[in-house]
């Protein structure tokens, strides 16, 4: 048996990277939008940095407002994605 491969070779597990985002219709439904849900990060500043980034898209395709997590904790949100 091998052993496990060293962090630089596998995926970071989700406790290496706690805070996800929750994207969300405007009747509060979760939403999957292909290759940024599921998206994890390291730290809070990652997360919001990357919805900071990727907001106008996520709302083109039907995301309403988003969710922060840490882990199950729900940090805040709903955050409406329109001005």
């Amino acid at each position: 048996m091998l052993p496990d491969p060293p962090p630089t070779f596998r995926p970071p597990a989700p406790q290496e990277r706690p805070w996800r985002w929750r994207l969300e219709d405007a009747s509060g439904q979760e939403v999957r939008v292909e290759g940024h849900s599921g998206q994890r990060f390291a730290s809070q500043a990652d997360a919001e940095s990357w919805v900071g980034e990727i907001w106008a898209e996520l709302a083109e395709h039907g995301v309403d407002a988003v969710t922060l997590f840490e882990h199950d904790r729900k940090v805040y949100g709903p955050m409406s994605l329109h001005a």
